[in-house]
């Protein structure tokens, strides 16, 4: 839809239909129909992050757009922190949760006008007369990197759901486990910053395989070094892998791909990364619960060792023979 639409129209449609959702959580007044609201709520954040993510590059300058997608990656990783931690406390200030909800309505909304004051140049768009083919949906030349992105996102979503229980039952941290996620934004926010500078000089796929390594290194400390200091200081080094791969990863799906692609390119990376981190929460769960949450761990560290070994054999060399730019 975003190659073959004008994208900024499309973004508040989408960006509409997500924000919706949080006044539809207010009114749902069984179980059941907030499931559905939250399942499909999936759906909305799908088209969202896709639009926004194409838009974004669009409007950025072709010969900073690593560094721009790094600062792109800022202001998610910003919200993501920001995010949860104001839930928490405006549900410690009310036991209403609509509160929160309203909340997540009113800062949205907010984020749609931002985004209708959004300028850019106009894009290329696929004619709607073009016959529907496979790379109309996935882009064809993104699959070894997608590929690769689906062993390196898997550690994240294990990271993600089960670091909290992971940090009070084997750690022993009584308290202070969501203080890792303000020390994983810390890393992140940082490499970021420093990663879209290095891309732009011409690093890509050295940067991105330094990212894997530090997060090998990162998850095998925070496995077996079970101390708070560790537990902390694995959560700066991981935010710092990420953020060091997460901007190298796009881009190289960017290179790959037409101007007016951008749109497959961008949903070939983020729905390999999503179903990454799905993987992670689901059978990250199910390890644990017949084995340990450090397995888990393990499991997803394993994976990215194999995710380092296809981007040297295979992803790396192949963006390096078929980019564009």
């Amino acid at each position: 839809m975003v190659d073959s639409f004008p994208r900024k129209p499309l973004l508040l449609l989408c960006y509409a239909f997500f924000i919706s959702y949080f006044g539809g959580y207010m009114l749902a007044g069984a179980l059941v129909v907030f499931a559905i609201l939250r399942a499909t709520h999936g759906m909305a954040f799908g088209m969202v992050t896709v639009s926004v993510n194409t838009v974004a590059i669009d409007i950025m300058p072709a010969a900073r757009r690593g560094e721009g997608i790094g600062y792109f990656g800022v202001s998610t990783n910003l919200a993501m922190a920001i995010g949860p931690m104001a839930a928490l406390m405006i549900h410690d200030a009310t036991p209403n949760y609509n509160w929160v909800f309203a909340t997540a309505l009113g800062v949205g909304l907010l984020g749609l006008f931002v985004a209708s004051r959004i300028r850019g140049a106009k894009t290329e768009i696929v004619g709607a007369k073009q016959t529907l083919s496979l790379d109309r949906f996935l882009l064809l030349k993104g699959v070894p990197g997608a590929v690769t992105t689906l062993f390196l996102s898997f550690a994240y979503g294990v990271l993600s759901t089960y670091v909290a229980v992971y940090g009070t039952e084997e750690v022993g941290l009584a308290s202070g486990t969501g203080f890792f996620f303000v020390c994983l934004s810390g890393g992140l926010v940082v490499s970021r910053l420093v990663s879209g500078k290095l891309i732009n000089r011409g690093y890509l796929t050295l940067v991105s395989k330094v990212g894997i390594s530090i997060l090998i290194a990162s998850f095998l400390c925070f496995i077996f070094l079970k101390h708070p200091l560790s537990f902390y200081g694995c959560g700066v080094s991981i935010g710092v892998g990420y953020g060091l791969l997460c901007p190298t990863l796009q881009t190289m799906f960017i290179n790959l791909a037409h101007h007016n692609q951008r749109g497959t390119a961008n949903a070939t990376y983020l729905t390999s990364w999503d179903f990454g981190i799905g993987s992670g929460v689901l059978l990250g769960g199910v390890i644990a619960q017949h084995t340990s949450y450090s397995m888990a761990f393990l499991l997803g560290t394993a994976l990215l060792a194999v995710g380092l070994t296809l981007f040297f054999l295979w992803a790396g060399p192949y963006f390096d023979r078929n980019k564009l730019r």
